[in-house]
């Protein structure tokens, strides 16, 4: 589903941009007769040539793996526009919104330990969110009342506690959350048209606490609302776990899995892998972050867990090996089986309307989509930079494509790349 938000850019380390991960799973075809003795991918290597034939981006790269082999991988193109580096599984791409299902699964380590519970209040970790208030009428007024309920971890995971977005969020709600700098993410060093920056966005702790003093769109637990949550889960984490949630994220899933390149602040010696990105104006590709003057060189004001990260398709190959194989990779156990499986399994509050949303025909679990009927066993989400990911336990296939444009809905990669996967391995 789109919506006005999608054609809007937001820039700097105070904002991000739209679309901000659809998700990639929601078209795939149904019921598709799988084989896995495919080896060649003639419809994802013709697209992914033709992206770049066509100059709709300067590279792309899929990987698809069957079980814990290693992945076949296709890719065509450069770094940027004007650069002979080659795209390949070490190049560094801005993955936006693929960083949820990350930090999703970050949460789900620590209700695997018993430090913190699916339906436990945040309250009892940042009590600033006991007496929330709920906005009666929010495309016109900040006129409130109490919450009937508390935000719960389950609401932060599935984008139900009632929380807006920059990105998405309109009215008087919009300029108090740029009033306020809560718009976590990274785009541009540039002023892009169309666009609010609003007061710089603070560090994780402050972040929360002015957080806490606004009010909700929806009830706890009642409305599918896409929103900040999974970058406030950051802060719930932290308090949960006694560590920062960079260090969270390092200690417990980035270094165990030997996820070398996955960076919320990329290092000036890997300039040299990393992606442009660029936004597409009239069907020019326009550079809004080079990689040689990347915003993303500067460290962010907080790590956003709703959409700051940057990572290769090495590294996020091996995030979606430990979920198909429920949570170890090479020896190393991030998670149990059991807590892998409720991560990837359907969180959505018992009545949460999700009718008009990205998630209408399909759950939605620890940060990412879950589907449904015919493509029950699948789990995944996409990037503004119109990255897509997932993985089927049900098929023991995972799989991701790799590009960079902005918005993510300008040319239909995202949208296309699990059909383009369901073609080449049907039978």
């Amino acid at each position: 589903m789109e919506t006005a938000a999608q054609n809007n850019f937001t820039a700097t380390r105070r904002g991000f941009l739209s679309m901000a991960g659809f998700g990639a799973i929601a078209t795939m075809l149904p019921a598709p007769a799988w084989s896995f003795l495919a080896k060649e991918y003639p419809t994802i290597k013709a697209e992914i040539e033709g992206y770049v034939a066509s100059k709709k981006a300067a590279g792309a790269i899929a990987a698809i793996g069957h079980g814990l082999a290693q992945p076949d991988i296709i890719s065509a193109g450069t770094i940027a526009f004007g650069d002979s580096t080659p795209v390949d599984m070490d190049s560094l791409f801005r993955i936006y919104s693929m960083t949820k299902p990350i930090s999703g699964m970050a949460a789900m380590i620590l209700i695997g330990e018993g430090k913190m519970k699916l339906d436990q209040p945040i309250a009892d970790f940042l009590p600033a969110f006991k007496e929330m208030r709920v906005l009666t009428d929010p495309a016109n007024s900040l006129d409130t009342v109490p919450a009937t309920t508390l935000i719960t971890v389950r609401h932060l995971l599935t984008h139900t506690a009632g929380l807006g977005y920059s990105i998405i969020t309109k009215g008087p709600l919009l300029k108090a959350y740029l009033d306020n700098g809560i718009t976590p993410g990274a785009v541009s060093r540039m002023k892009l048209p169309n666009f609010d920056v609003g007061a710089p966005t603070p560090d994780l702790k402050t972040f929360a606490e002015r957080l806490a003093k606004l009010p909700l769109i929806a009830n706890p637990g009642s409305k599918w609302s896409y929103s900040i949550s999974l970058d406030l889960l950051g802060r719930v984490i932290e308090v949960a776990s006694g560590m920062d949630f960079e260090s969270f994220l390092q200690t417990r899933i980035f270094a165990p899995l030997k996820m070398n390149s996955t960076y919320f602040t990329v290092p000036q010696s890997e300039v040299k892998r990393f992606t442009s990105n660029y936004a597409v104006f009239n069907g020019a590709m326009i550079p809004i972050d080079p990689a040689a003057t990347s915003v993303y060189l500067d460290a962010p004001a907080l790590p956003s867990g709703g959409g700051g990260l940057v990572s290769s398709t090495r590294d996020y190959d091996r995030f979606l090996t430990m979920l198909l194989n429920g949570g170890t990779l090479d020896g190393q156990t991030i998670m149990t089986p059991e807590t892998a499986a409720l991560g990837m399994s359907n969180l959505l509050p018992e009545g949460a309307d999700t009718k008009g949303t990205w998630v209408e025909s399909s759950h939605f679990g620890a940060g990412g989509r879950v589907g449904i009927g015919a493509l029950a066993g699948t789990f995944g989400w996409g990037g503004a930079a119109g990255t897509s990911a997932f993985v089927h336990r049900v098929k023991k296939v995972r799989a991701s494509g790799m590009i960079q444009y902005m918005p993510s809905n300008a040319y239909p990669f995202q949208e296309n790349f699990p059909k383009w996967v369901v073609a080449d391995l049907g039978a």
